[in-house]
């Protein structure tokens, strides 16, 4: 007799009960949180290249909100959980390309970087993401019951059948956003904190000319880098110091003045050596930089790290060729598809159970046949013929349900937060261009058509992954599949209406960018938007040939090394490609994350599950509120006025009057200090 290869399992919610579950209450409020988390994704991801997994947050705020003012059901709280997570990975999508349409060749993609293209390549995505991971669910959430364990999906679970203790856990992060609006207000409004202190040396300097060491002390990344920990928090600002602290100092010691402007003549960011500006302040009287510094970065450590990344995400990549493999094999086994036309069949029935009831596999077909038809014709999609369009819309198709497949099996067995996304991008975009280039489709005319693909299967692939573990919180509490299904479509929508729109805000130049011509804050040290700078530097260098291929090739033997010396070679060149000042402050909450876990070590007092720890409720809480402050400003700052009035309430010239410099920069490392004395008081106290 074959054993049952489906470990026994008792969802917590039984197949006999239906409490209220699919309720308009539910989606909208996860619709809410969809959209705030979105937001706050956005903004992180813009600035610093990183996200920070919602669903955990989502669900304990679902639970107290739920007690108090809603009187929802757990299944209700899982609805809203479900809806609401869609909005981080569709941010994260979106943010990870493409704003790599301004960074095109020539501006040739800068016409699609608008929010009706946006929308509606995150709408597509998001849908394909969902859409794919209908037939996987038996095989990947069921069948692998036990050997996949979802961790993210898990602790949601676990969060929402704790559900007595929600309105604690939500008293924790409720007082971290707190805090971080707060902070924010003193530091983005009043300028009381310094938004960036910084030492530097002169390019004067004889023994370490145009060192810099700078910390952009906000409450979000003291947030983000207690939740990733010491570790990867450690290898990122390691990239920052080899870049700020070594190659800089070195390539002022060699480089002349002029030859850096050149390169940066070459790279667009000067008209020309007799043009005074541009990053470092190039004066063409003295033939040299206002900040060296700056000017070195932008010249050669970007095109360094991006080459680094590029080589990082492919040995990510590389690393899971045989999870992915299996995964695919495993998934489309003739035993699987006979899984799914079972359940197919038997959800038209009134005998299958509650809990096993998924959309019906023709949705997936009719819903696929639509989208790509609706690549083909919407002008959104860029492409100089009907059968460009069409080549898109296949390769959509065909890279999408490869890689849903490839991340949901991966984010079964590492989470959604070590899931190599990028990775998947980057391998989408080279095969894309390799079949362009096959072609004959060559030139900056076609950059845009790639990224398109790229984009779309990023989105895609962020998507499932969060779906999938969206859908093993449901399997392991007793939700209906197809509703989880149905609110993850809604929250797709949702959250790209209001992603667009937040990239888009955050996007408008300030009166001091315009100032100084830059007319996207998007690519400027605001926001640097590393990853889309990556994917535009990849496919300028295929498809029209002008990659400046010594400084990438540099950067990717550099993350060949690191990873030889087991270190993460993809956290390592983000670090490198992203300014210490991003890294840094990141490293600082790594490091208060460091002490209490030697601490609990040192007492026997180690958590079980440190997720739902007291210190991750507040950091969590932390990034949202500083997250959400900036989005905030950022939106306000749009209006020239209120702009200006902003402006006005500034308390900074005073205080550096009063203080000096150094004595105002000093204050703000002060207040930075305090704010990670107060994460580690919480993470510490005993609940």
């Amino acid at each position: 007799m074959t054993p049952n290869p489906t470990p026994a399992h008792k969802p917590f919610i039984s197949d006999k009960e239906s409490p209220a579950e699919f309720t308009l209450k539910a989606i909208i409020t996860g619709a809410v949180f969809g959209v705030l988390f979105g937001a706050a994704t956005v903004y992180l991801s813009l600035k610093a290249g990183l996200s920070v997994s919602a669903s955990i947050p989502i669900a304990v705020l679902a639970i107290s909100l739920g007690r108090r003012f809603l009187n929802t059901t757990i299944l209700e709280n899982n609805i809203i959980q479900t809806t609401g997570s869609a909005g981080e990975s569709i941010a994260s999508g979106v943010v990870f390309t493409m704003p790599g349409f301004l960074f095109l060749t020539g501006g040739s993609g800068a016409d699609f970087f608008n929010y009706w293209t946006i929308l509606t390549l995150a709408i597509l995505g998001g849908l394909i993401g969902t859409l794919m991971m209908i037939p996987l669910r038996r095989s990947l959430i069921v069948q692998e019951h036990g050997k996949l364990p979802y961790p993210e999906g898990t602790a949601c679970a676990s969060v929402l059948i704790a559900g007595e203790k929600g309105g604690d856990f939500a008293k924790t992060a409720y007082q971290g956003l707190g805090i971080a609006l707060l902070y924010a207000l003193l530091q983005k409004v009043l300028h009381v904190v310094a938004e960036v202190p910084v030492w530097a040396t002169k390019q004067a300097n004889r023994f370490f000319p145009s060192a810099q060491v700078a910390g952009e002390i906000t409450p979000e990344y003291l947030g983000v880098g207690y939740i990733i920990g010491f570790r990867i928090s450690a290898v990122l600002v390691g990239g920052g110091i080899l870049a700020w602290l070594a190659l800089i100092p070195l390539l002022a010691s060699v480089v002349p003045g002029d030859t850096i402007a050149l390169q940066l003549q070459k790279l667009g960011y000067l008209d020309n050596l007799q043009t005074a500006g541009g990053p470092g302040g190039w004066n063409p009287a003295t033939h040299t930089f206002a900040d060296t510094a700056a000017a070195i970065y932008r010249a050669y450590i970007r095109q360094i790290g991006a080459g680094a990344v590029t080589a990082g995400g492919f040995m990510t990549l590389i690393k899971t060729i045989p999870t992915i493999v299996s995964s695919f094999r495993q998934s489309f086994s003739k035993s699987s598809i006979n899984a799914i036309e079972t359940e197919d069949a038997l959800s038209e029935s009134d005998r299958t159970p509650r809990t096993e009831r998924d959309l019906s596999v023709r949705i997936v077909i009719v819903g696929s046949i639509v989208l790509a038809a609706l690549m083909v014709v919407l002008p959104q999609i860029p492409g100089d013929s009907l059968l460009t369009k069409l080549l898109i819309a296949v390769l959509v198709i065909v890279f999408g349900f490869f890689f849903v497949t490839v991340a949901s099996r991966i984010v079964g067995l590492i989470g959604s937060s070590s899931s190599p996304v990028s990775g998947m991008t980057i391998a989408t975009i080279m095969g894309t261009s390799l079949v362009f280039i096959a072609l004959g489709l060559t030139g900056k005319v076609y950059e845009p058509a790639v990224l398109v693909v790229g984009s779309m299967i990023c989105v895609a692939a962020a998507n499932a992954g969060g779906t999938s573990q969206d859908l093993k919180t449901g399997y392991l509490v007793g939700a209906t599949p197809k509703y989880q299904q149905m609110a993850l479509f809604i929250g797709v929508i949702v959250s790209s209406l209001v992603v667009g729109a937040t990239v888009k805000i955050l996007d408008t130049p300030t009166p001091d960018l315009l100032a100084q011509g830059i007319t996207h804050a998007i690519g400027s040290d605001k926001f640097p938007a590393p990853q889309g700078t990556l994917m535009a530097t990849l496919i300028k260098g295929l498809l029209s040939f002008n990659l400046d291929w010594q400084f990438v090739l540099v950067g990717a033997f550099t993350a060949f090394v690191f990873e030889l010396c087991g270190v993460s070679a993809l956290a390592f060149a983000v670090g490198l490609y992203l300014p210490l000042s991003t890294t840094l402050p990141i490293f600082c909450g790594g490091l208060v994350k460091a002490i209490v876990d030697w601490n609990a070590k040192r007492k026997g007092t180690v958590e079980e599950d440190a997720d739902l720890g007291k210190g991750n409720l507040f950091a969590t809480g932390l990034v949202a509120g500083g997250a959400l402050a900036g989005v905030a400003i950022a939106l306000l700052s749009v209006n020239e006025s209120i702009y200006n009035g902003l402006t006005a309430l500034t308390l900074e010239p005073a205080l550096a009057g009063a203080l000096g410099e150094g004595g105002y920069m000093l204050l703000g490392a002060l207040a930075f200090a305090g704010l990670a004395g107060i994460l580690w008081r919480v993470a510490e106290s005993k609940r």
